[in-house]
């Protein structure tokens, strides 16, 4: 649907100024198309040197162009062609992020210094909405259920009004016991971005060593010592004075608690102890709620739908 030239021009030929990220399967960049009054683009190059790229490729043409949710990267267009020197050429050409990934916004380089034009409590809960909706639509609602498998902040991206979208590694330990992909791994994945979310920390952090991990890390902690754990940063839109962590309610303390309980449901050792998506999905929307009376924000009109529905 679309030319090599075009997207070599549009990127000035794929240069590094334009290099939005890379992954095992491709790299992504900002693309500026002439026909497009001058909105900018993502365009993914796959690299066909890696085994199964192409088969890559064609699985997530399928599956995009029949996929449609509001929480879902949107696919302009594709390319499958020759480049200047005669090498096969695929790629596929998304809607821009204006926000960037929820990976930027959660682990700013901040010197050990509190950041407080980071993401708050209440825009950290409507970005774990947003993923879950995506991912119940994924697993129930498709025609053909789609196992995400690359759930992490990298892989969510977000737009002007902050909408977290996923793009189609916290991978669950069955994973490495030689179990198949499934639903249950995804959830998996989503429990442990909900702690790294709401604790700043990845799960890779040079403090989780000795049989320590971020699920073990949150557990201990709960319920006591809540606020030892909670990224600093979250508190500064919600709370006000130097010190947020006296000025913090029990109410507060109360959904913070209940966010990561929900969290180390997801991320469960076993398959089956991990909580249902629905009802994750349904206790999150609770807790935003509950939490927004707390603070005395006022919502605006809910985007959120009962997951039934089919979201465009």
């Amino acid at each position: 649907m679309i030319t090599y030239k075009e997207l070599h021009d549009a990127t000035n030929g794929f240069s590094s100024d334009r290099l939005l990220g890379s992954g095992s399967f491709g790299t992504v960049y900002k693309g500026i198309l002439h026909s497009s009054n001058e909105n900018p683009v993502a365009v993914k190059v796959l690299n066909l040197q890696r085994h199964g790229a192409s088969k890559s490729f064609m699985t997530e043409c399928h599956t995009l162009r029949n996929t449609r949710h509001r929480n879902l990267v949107k696919v302009r267009t594709a390319c499958s062609s020759i480049d200047f020197k005669g090498n096969d050429f695929k790629a596929i050409m998304y809607q821009f992020m204006e926000k960037g990934s929820l990976e930027e916004w959660l682990h700013q380089e901040s010197e050990g210094q509190i950041q407080c034009n980071s993401l708050n409590i209440l825009q950290r809960l409507n970005i774990a909405i947003d993923v879950v909706s995506a991912l119940y639509y994924l697993h129930h609602q498709c025609e053909i259920p789609v196992v995400h498998c690359d759930l992490k902040p990298s892989n969510i991206l977000l737009d002007d009004n902050m909408i977290a979208h996923e793009t189609i590694g916290y991978a669950p330990p069955e994973y490495g016991m030689g179990a198949e992909v499934a639903i249950t791994g995804d959830l998996y994945s989503y429990g442990i971005l909900l702690l790294e979310i709401f604790t700043g920390k990845r799960p890779t952090d040079k403090l989780f060593e000795d049989n320590v991990n971020l699920h073990l890390f949150v557990r201990l902690a709960l319920p006591d010592q809540i606020m030892d754990i909670v990224d600093g940063s979250a508190l500064c839109g919600e709370m006000t004075g130097e010190d947020a962590n006296k000025n913090i309610s029990s109410e507060h303390i109360k959904c913070l608690v209940s966010t990561f309980q929900l969290g180390l449901a997801c991320s469960a050792e076993t398959p089956q102890e991990r909580i249902n998506m629905e009802q994750v999905y349904r206790e999150l929307i609770i807790i935003r709620d509950r939490f927004s009376e707390v603070t005395g924000t006022q919502l605006l009109s809910s985007p959120y739908r009962p997951l039934r529905e089919k979201l465009d």
